[in-house]
């Protein structure tokens, strides 16, 4: 038989990977206290940055990508975050959008549209797509990763990806990971996994975290790269955040002038909706949060 299976072997090229020229071990106890001592590291962060975004997919047969918006994220432990974008100053400079959160309820302000929606930070309509679906706790929860609380168990797994050696083309690195899975406490045998933490074996830095839903679905993936050093912090200055079910993406760029754990500006925030708003819709009102474009037929309608 050896010779008749041999003879019908077919050998076809595939790309060439390599081993990671250094890798890091460690234990779980060591990896929960290396998550839990980044996050208590940062108390409050303000962020300049370059945002672009993109909104559809495969269901709706198209995707619509933004122009890059300057502006500010400002976060304030636990749960407050601000987020202010405008146009470059090439296009005007103006503001495009305005979004604050307490953690319970948010406000987002659309001056190009006159428009404002408010509502408590979880998405109660699954018809809410794109722009109209984002609360701010997605990009908090992005951007600062979560440890083990109470109540939690933990597990974690081995795996690896292979990624492009950013000093040598088509030198591809076999690059291994610790994935570190968040669940809810066991109802009887069954625990829900909450988010998975990706931990890059070759810097021992995240590099990607997925977040899960009450289904059980992916709900957010948030990809981070280019870490570098603000003071003491060690940050990525590039996160790509995916929410596969609204079909919503954005790129997330770090600039100069972020600082982490620097005094406030007063009552950053605090966002009054102008009374000259033509429209305001409540996310929390049944009929309104069945609206898809709740600022379509809303004020003057922007170009980009």
């Amino acid at each position: 038989m050896t010779p008749a299976l041999t003879g019908c072997v077919h050998t076809r090229a595939v790309l060439k990977t390599r081993l990671a020229d250094v890798v890091f071990n460690s234990t779980l106890d060591q990896l929960l206290k290396q998550v839990d001592d980044r996050n208590a590291a940062i108390q409050s962060m303000t962020l300049h940055v370059y945002m672009s975004t993109s909104s559809g997919g495969s269901l709706q047969g198209e995707v619509k990508e933004s122009i890059s918006f300057s502006g500010f994220i400002i976060i304030g432990k636990p749960d407050q975050i601000r987020v202010l974008l405008q146009l470059p100053i090439t296009l005007g400079g103006s503001k495009i959008l305005d979004m604050v959160s307490d953690g319970k309820t948010f406000k987002m302000l659309i001056p190009p549209k006159n428009c404002a929606i408010v509502g408590s930070d979880v998405v109660t309509n699954s018809s809410q797509k794109g722009l109209y679906s984002l609360r701010p706790a997605v990009i908090l929860d992005s951007l600062l990763i979560h440890g083990l609380e109470p109540g939690q168990v933990v597990s974690m797994t081995q795996d690896s990806r292979v990624i492009e050696n950013p000093k040598k083309r088509k030198d591809l690195i076999q690059d291994p990971d610790y994935d570190i899975e968040f669940l809810s406490q066991p109802q009887g045998e069954v625990a829900r996994t909450l988010h998975v933490v990706h931990i890059d074996r070759m810097n021992m830095l995240p590099w990607r975290q997925d977040i899960y839903d009450a289904d059980g679905k992916v709900a957010t993936q948030a990809f981070y790269s280019s870490y570098q050093k603000f003071g003491d912090i060690n940050f990525p200055t590039k996160i790509v955040i995916q929410r596969p079910l609204d079909e919503l993406g954005m790129t997330i760029t770090i600039t100069k002038g972020t600082t982490f754990n620097q005094p406030l500006p007063e009552d950053p925030f605090k966002l009054d909706i102008p009374d000259t708003t033509a429209h305001l819709t409540n996310m929390d009102d049944p009929a309104s949060a069945t609206i898809k474009d709740p600022c379509a037929a809303h004020g003057p309608q922007s170009q980009h």
